[in-house]
């Protein structure tokens, strides 16, 4: 099967990963790709979001089975303009269409899609600029901190959370006069949702469903869970509170019901869903929903997965997901991301990895790579994750951090904590 994989970053160089060992492929490109997937595949300078240049090298190519990583031509509606190309009748496409993209492109649709298919979440109201004194007296209204989310995608920036009424009071305000840009000409505030987050993952062919397990991200840049937000220092999987009970009650509540409600309102969607959730004292809650798989936990997912992931694709692409064998490896698993001096404000691009070559019994999935001149460069803020199995997760964690110390460039940095709260869970 000759396969088009899009994206660039350590989510794509996973999934390439494992689509890679599958002996139904007989050729892999992804576009752009990175330094890391160049070795698995061929990588082609395209555009995420140039449709015709992509339209044009599967008719090319003769592509069977197009999977779409990143959320932007998901939004932006590829598999619509694809499905539209009469060229492409047979092209088998992973990654929901405009009207199931929606809900991460709009978090007001999400808000009004759980409630009414019953989805638990944190209540909210929708502000725009016609009715912001509203907004201000809901606020009010509310216990800090304040959660103020932009409708639209705004690059992982649009989601603020504030402790002082009269603060998140003057940020609505500005981000109704354009702070994001489009993203927020639409405000979301949210009730504040107290407990652990947890990110649950699943595909479906529309009708069926299979749960890829769960991942706890670490976002924050410094240990502790200090400074700025990033978009992700590492990740765990699965989750060690997500016992047997919580996870019945993330299906019956959460994931089941959002595929059900997909199906009555007439969404033909058939890819990936990212739950995020929230886990207040074993009750779990929607935070928000993605339609592509997270970043850093698809290095922490994908390499759980037992089964031939190119069977599960297509599968899922065709409408046949009740078909397909699924299993998973019951290690931990994890990674750890090595960042750019600066990251996530300003960083150098351009800088020599070394080291790559000692690197045992862990995989190194790169994120911001580049090859230049047969050497590896950095090309990005989040520069690779090294992900490692475990029977326990302190000695998927020991792996990870044992080859972190084999790898070098200029200014890398990393968090020294990944895991270490989750101890307390399996001790």
């Amino acid at each position: 099967m000759r396969v088009l994989l899009l994206g660039g970053g350590g989510r794509e160089h996973a999934l390439a990963w494992k689509i890679a060992q599958s002996s139904k492929l007989e050729k892999l490109y992804i576009a752009p790709g990175n330094a890391g997937t160049a070795v698995l595949a061929e990588n082609v300078s395209i555009a995420v979001t140039d449709f015709k240049a992509i339209a044009d090298f599967i008719v090319e190519k003769e592509i069977q089975l197009l999977i779409v990583g990143p959320e932007d031509p998901l939004v932006e509606g590829i598999r619509d303009f694809l499905q539209a190309d009469n060229r492409l009748s047979g092209l088998m496409i992973v990654g929901p269409g405009k009207d199931g993209a929606i809900l991460e492109g709009s978090k007001d649709f999400a808000k009004q899609f759980m409630k009414r298919h019953g989805i638990p979440t944190a209540g909210y109201m929708t502000v725009t600029s016609h009715n912001i004194a509203e907004g201000q007296q809901f606020l009010a209204t509310l216990n800090p901190p304040y959660v103020l989310k932009a409708d639209g995608l705004a690059a992982g920036k649009g989601v603020l959370i504030i402790d002082d009424l009269k603060e998140a009071q003057k940020e609505l305000k500005e981000m109704l006069g354009g702070k994001f840009g489009k993203a927020s000409c639409r405000v979301v505030i949210e009730e504040f949702l107290h407990g652990i987050e947890i990110s649950v993952f699943a595909i479906t062919d529309g009708k069926d469903y299979r749960i890829l397990g769960s991942a706890k991200d670490y976002k924050r840049i410094g240990e502790g869970d200090t400074g700025l937000n990033t978009g992700g220092m590492g990740a765990v999987s699965p989750v060690p509170f997500a016992n047997s009970e919580f996870n019945r009650k993330v299906e019956e509540l959460i994931v089941r019901p959002t595929v059900e409600g997909l199906q009555k309102d007439g969404i033909d969607y058939r890819g990936f869903i990212f739950f995020g959730l929230m886990n207040d004292g074993g009750n779990p809650a929607v935070i928000e929903y993605n339609v592509r798989m997270g970043d850093p936990e698809t290095e922490v997912v994908i390499p759980r997965l037992k089964t031939d992931i190119l069977e599960l694709l297509v599968a899922t692409a065709t409408g046949r997901l009740a078909e397909a064998e699924f299993a998973l490896d019951e290690r931990y698993c994890t990674t750890v991301m090595l960042v750019a001096g600066g990251y996530p404000g300003c960083y150098e691009k351009g800088n020599i990895i070394i080291g790559l070559k000692d690197v045992e019994d862990s995989i190194v999935f790169h994120a911001g790579t580049k090859l230049e001149d047969g050497q590896v460069l950095t090309n990005g803020g989040r520069v690779m994750a090294v992900s490692s199995y475990g029977h326990t997760l302190e000695g998927a964690l020991q792996q990870s951090y044992k080859n972190v110390e084999h790898i070098k460039f200029k200014s890398m940095n990393f968090r020294r904590d990944i895991g270490q709260d989750l101890l307390k869970w399996v001790r």
